[in-house]
C-alpha cells in the first residue's frame, strides 16, 4: 500500500492500538509508531524495518509475518505496544518527559498484562523511559512485577550497526529465556520497580 506525503502527515500523532492480551510469553515495545504504522494501523509497518523478518528469524515465528498480520502473534504467546503510543516521523520528535511518561504508563500496562518479559526494541527508550542511564542490550535487572525485562536492539533500519543476523541472534536469546521449560525464575519473588 502507497500513502502520499499528505497521508503520511495526516498520521501524525495518531495512536496504533496494542496487540496484547494477558499472560504474554513476550510483550515487545517499540519505541513510538512512525508514521506508516499509523497509517496502516498496524506496528512496524514501514518497508526497511527489520522487526517481522527478525521475528522469524530468531526463531519466534513460524513463519515471516506481514504487518497486518500482527494479531496472529497473540497465538504464540506474543504481543506489541509502544513506549509513547503517538505517531512521529521520527523518535527523535519526542521529549524525555514523554518517555518517562510512556515509562509510567507502560509499567502499568504490564502490571495489568503480566507477560513474562517486556521486550524494549530500543535501549535508548529503554534507558530514559525507566532512568537507567547505564542498560545495555539484554536482560535487565530491574523487574516490573514478575515481569522481567530484555533491552533490545532497535529494528530500524536506521540501526546500521546491528546486522539482521546479529538482531536475530540477540532476539534469540530472549526467545530461549521466554520459553525455556520449568523456570525456576518463574517461582520466585521479583523486586518490584
Amino acid at each position: 500500500m502507497r500513502f502520499t506525503p499528505e497521508e503520511l502527515a495526516a498520521a501524525r500523532d495518531r495512536l496504533v492500538p496494542d496487540v496484547a492480551a494477558s499472560g504474554l510469553r513476550v510483550l515487545f515495545c517499540g519505541i513510538n509508531p512512525g508514521l506508516m504504522s499509523a497509517a496502516t494501523g498496524h506496528h512496524f509497518a514501514r518497508p526497511g524495518n527489520r522487526f517481522w523478518p527478525v521475528l522469524h528469524a530468531s526463531g519466534f515465528t513460524p513463519r515471516q509475518f506481514k504487518p497486518a498480520e500482527q494479531d496472529e502473534l497473540l497465538a504464540h504467546g506474543l504481543g506489541i505496544t509502544n513506549v509513547v503510543a503517538r505517531a512521529t516521523a521520527k523518535a527523535d520528535e519526542l521529549t524525555a518527559a514523554e518517555y518517562r511518561e510512556g515509562g509510567r504508563l507502560l509499567a502499568e500496562k504490564v502490571a495489568r498484562l503480566r507477560p513474562r518479559w517486556l521486550a524494549v526494541a530500543g535501549v535508548t527508550a529503554y534507558r530514559v523511559a525507566f532512568d537507567d542511564k547505564h542498560a545495555v542490550i539484554g536482560p535487565q535487572e530491574r523487574t516490573l512485577g514478575g515481569t522481567r525485562i530484555w533491552a533490545l536492539p532497535n529494528p530500524s533500519g536506521l540501526n546500521a550497526h546491528w546486522t539482521l543476523q546479529t538482531m536475530a541472534e540477540e532476539y534469540g536469546r530472549l526467545r530461549a529465556a521466554a520459553f525455556a521449560p520449568d523456570d525456576p525464575a518463574d517461582n520466585e519473588p521479583s523486586a518490584a520497580l
